[in-house]
């Protein structure tokens, strides 16, 4: 292919923030009255917050209205921010520093496309910010993945078409999201589960900018 572009999400491909989403998110069922586990929590993965939020109160048998559940979303949000600010570089994922790097020697682009609101935050704390010349995150977009929106805006502001970018992604719902939209697309993590992807990689020291273009 003609690779001009790579669009990565961020949790769980560029940085690991999963853990600080569950630890927020237990917190929110404790205090609510009930336990939420690790499994409980593999069905929030790559989902917005209000959907998250509504997977987890269904497993409390709770009905909140609409303006308690924007402040049960908004308290959540809170704990999680908290969590984030503490991050530090040492938490960026294997490979994903010498690939952005080698990506920007061959004048390829690079974009962050995330359903995160924070990923500024993240990305400021993790130093990784000028990385990028381009964020998209979920502050940006109105359909969450497994709609395209949010990696066709990434091409968009690139000045790019998709079908010369690679999209990098853990989810199920954001291989879905790149398929739909036209990209080709690696998946980082287990090919059980992003099997629909390109090609699926354990993690971003497993790929070369020679493997994309041969995508």
């Amino acid at each position: 292919m003609d690779l001009r572009g790579c669009i990565f999400d961020l949790d769980g491909v560029i940085v690991d923030t999963a853990k600080y989403h569950f630890q927020a998110w237990r917190r929110l069922a404790r205090e609510l009255g009930f336990e939420f586990t690790m499994e409980d929590n593999e069905a929030l993965k790559g989902v917005s917050r209000m959907a998250s939020l509504d997977i987890l109160l269904s497993r409390g048998g709770i009905v909140p209205d609409a303006k308690e559940k924007e402040e049960l979303a908004a308290r959540k949000n809170k704990w999680y921010v908290e969590l984030i600010s503490g991050m530090k570089p040492d938490e960026i994922l294997p490979g994903s520093l010498r690939l952005l790097k080698a990506l920007r020697r061959e004048g390829i682009l690079t974009a962050i496309g995330s359903a995160s609101k924070n990923a500024g935050s993240i990305l400021n704390s993790t130093g990784l910010h000028d990385l990028f010349d381009v964020i998209i995150d979920g502050n940006r977009i109105s359909r969450a993945k497994p709609d395209p929106e949010v990696f066709l805006k990434g091409a968009e502001e690139m000045r790019l078409p998709p079908q010369t970018c690679v999209v990098f992604e853990d989810a199920q719902a954001g291989i879905e999201a790149a398929i739909a939209g036209g990209f080709k697309c690696v998946g980082v993590g287990l090919p059980e589960v992003l099997g629909r992807a390109d090609i699926v990689i354990p993690d971003l020291r497993k790929i070369s900018i020679k493997q994309m273009r041969n995508l």
